[in-house]
């Protein structure tokens, strides 16, 4: 009877670790229920400001049509407006670039140092 006793015993450290390892077991399932819930939300988010997007957009397109529409109405004609966005690029060398950068500069035709080039965004 003492020899099956013996056997059963386990040491003080098993069991300490046998207690930690559940501890984080549950912290670190803890925190898997909180990044998912965490994702729910932020995909119902992201939804939602998708929907809003494409209702922008699609209220865009709806005006210049209609703007189009009137125009010609008129016996005129609709001009977009003026571009709002613009870029100005001057390269002052080309050493120690980054390669996806004198990819792109070199597809632009700005090969030569001290060049600039403009991009504006033309309405459709």
């Amino acid at each position: 009877m003492a020899e099956v006793e013996a056997k059963n015993v386990i040491p003080e450290s098993v069991l300490k670790k046998r207690k930690r390892e559940d501890q984080w077991a549950l912290e670190k399932k803890e925190k898997l229920e909180e990044k998912r819930k965490k994702n729910r939300e932020n995909r119902k988010l992201i939804f939602k400001r998708a929907e809003q997007y494409a209702k922008e957009y699609e209220n865009q397109e709806k005006e210049l049509i209609q703007l189009k529409r009137e125009a010609r109405l008129k016996g005129g004609f609709y001009v977009c407006p003026e571009a709002k966005l613009l870029f100005i690029i001057r390269i002052r060398g080309i050493n120690a670039m980054h390669p996806k950068t004198k990819k792109i500069l070199q597809l632009l035709r700005l090969r030569q140092v001290r060049t600039s080039i403009i991009f504006q965004e033309i309405c459709k």
